[in-house]
């Protein structure tokens, strides 16, 4: 699975994270697994570079817990110093785009599920949290935007390769359309979210691996 957290996709140029993606291991899970340092590489994904001043106003804590929370973020190569600026002036950069991770990576390291766990959790809260956001505001914007935007459901029967299949379609449609805006002064940013989970939750399949493993991607 991916997770991503909006980046800006109307600048690709110098300055942006010199990986799209990074993969996360057991270290890194278990580091990420804050409610802090969760939001501190999300807002360092969708704000840009920033300094822990900045991003301590942003997220209505101190600089002393964005500076010590951003080091432990860099200890697992989630976000680095640009060497910009000194002290608390510091300039800090996510390293990447987003971040991927399989469920299976973790399988045995009880740590590592935990964080994975709650982490998971945590992304489902934040959607709902933003979506709420938009709501809220909604009947502000333009009736085109109001028709564009929005949430739609399906239900698929599929087995875990079709499944996989169907989710790399979708997320190459979405690359495709990263940065169509580009260059328009109407077009604005837009977050696109994918949950798949089923529904006979009662009835879970045999154990046989499947013959590719479907990846969780996040950029929160």
């Amino acid at each position: 699975m991916a997770a991503q957290d909006t980046p800006d996709p109307t600048v690709a140029a110098p300055g942006d994270p010199a990986d799209e993606n990074v993969w996360l291991t057991s270290d890194s899970v278990r580091v990420l697994a804050h409610p802090l340092r969760s939001r501190l590489l999300g807002a360092l994904r969708t704000h840009g570079p920033s300094t822990a001043t900045d991003l301590a106003t942003l997220l209505g804590t101190n600089t002393g817990a964005t500076s010590y929370h951003l080091r432990k973020l860099e200890s697992v190569g989630l976000v680095h110093d640009t060497e910009e600026g000194e002290g608390r002036r510091r300039l800090w950069r996510a390293s990447s785009e987003y971040h991927s991770w399989h469920p299976s990576d973790f399988e045995g390291d009880e740590d590592a599920e935990t964080a994975l766990n709650w982490l998971t959790r945590d992304y489902a809260r934040h959607f709902s949290e933003q979506y709420d956001k938009w709501l809220d505001v909604s009947t502000t914007w333009p009736t085109a935007w109001q028709d564009a935007c929005g949430s739609s459901d399906a239900a698929v029967l599929v087995t875990a390769e079709s499944l996989e299949a169907m989710r790399e379609e979708m997320w190459d449609l979405i690359e495709r359309y990263r940065r169509v805006g580009q260059g328009n002064p109407q077009a604005r940013r837009i977050a696109v979210y994918a949950f798949a989970y089923p529904l006979d939750l009662d009835r879970p399949p045999g154990t046989a691996a499947a013959s590719r493993r479907p990846s969780k991607e996040s950029s929160r």
